[in-house]
C-alpha cells in the first residue's frame, strides 16, 4: 500500500541530479589519482585536483542531506538516500586520504601495480557513474543495475589480488637479506597499497547500497 501511495505522489527528483553530480566528481578524482600514480613533477598538481573535487563532493553531499530533511516525498527511502550519498562521499574521501599520504611522504615514483590499482579505481568510478542515473527508473533498469554492481564487486576482487601481489613484491625488494633492506620504503609502499585498496572497497560499499535499493524497490 505504501509503495502504491508513494507512486501517486510527486517526487523530489533533484536527488538524482545531485547523485549524478557527485558521481562526476568521483570520476574526475579517480582520473586525477591515476595522474598522480604516473609520478613525476605533475604529482602535486593532480593531488590538488583531488582535494578540489573532494570539497565539491562535500558540498553536494550536504545538499542531499538538506534535501532529505526538507522533502515531503523522496524517490526512495530516506535512510537509503543518506547511506548512498555517504558511501559515495566515503569513496572520494578515501582518495583524498591517499593523496595526503603521498604528499606527506613526498612520493614521486610509484610501483607498476599501484598504477594498475589506479586503473581499477577509474573502472569502479565509471561503473558507479553509469549506475547512479539508472536509479531514476529502478524498475526499468533493475537488470542493468545488478550487472553494474556485480562488475564493481569483480573490480574490487581484482584490486585485492593486485594489492597482495604488490605487498609481496615490496617485501621481496626490501627484506634486506644482504643487510641493505629499506624498511621505511616498505612501510610507505604498504601504506599506499592499503589506501588504494580502501578506495576500491568504498566503491564496493556504493555497489552494495545500490543493490539494496534495487531489492527494496523492485
Amino acid at each position: 500500500m505504501l509503495n502504491w501511495f508513494r507512486a501517486l505522489m510527486p517526487r523530489e527528483d533533484r536527488f538524482f541530479d545531485l547523485f549524478e553530480r557527485h558521481a562526476r566528481t568521483l570520476v574526475a578524482a579517480a582520473e586525477a589519482l591515476q595522474g598522480v600514480l604516473q609520478g613525476g613533477p605533475e604529482v602535486s598538481r593532480y593531488c590538488q585536483v583531488i582535494v578540489d573535487r573532494e570539497h565539491e563532493a562535500d558540498v553536494i553531499t550536504a545538499e542531499v542531506l538538506l534535501a532529505v530533511r526538507r522533502s515531503f516525498i523522496t524517490p526512495f527511502d530516506r535512510g537509503d538516500i543518506k547511506d548512498l550519498i555517504q558511501s559515495m562521499d566515503d569513496a572520494i574521501d578515501q582518495m583524498n586520504k591517499t593523496v595526503k599520504a603521498i604528499q606527506l611522504y613526498e612520493v614521486r615514483a610509484f610501483e607498476p601495480l599501484m598504477r594498475e590499482m589506479g586503473g581499477t579505481v577509474i573502472e569502479a568510478a565509471r561503473l558507479t557513474a553509469e549506475a547512479v542515473p539508472l536509479l531514476n527508473a529502478i524498475g526499468t533498469h533493475a537488470g542493468r543495475l545488478n550487472k553494474l554492481t556485480e562488475e564493481i564487486t569483480r573490480v574490487e576482487g581484482r584490486s585485492d589480488e593486485m594489492q597482495e601481489r604488490g605487498l609481496k613484491a615490496l617485501y621481496q625488494a626490501h627484506r634486506g637479506d644482504g643487510g641493505d633492506g629499506d624498511a621505511m620504503a616498505y612501510i610507505i609502499g604498504a601504506e599506499l597499497y592499503g589506501h588504494l585498496e580502501d578506495v576500491v572497497d568504498r566503491f564496493e560499499d556504493v555497489a552494495n547500497e545500490i543493490s539494496g535499493i534495487v531489492i527494496e524497490n523492485v
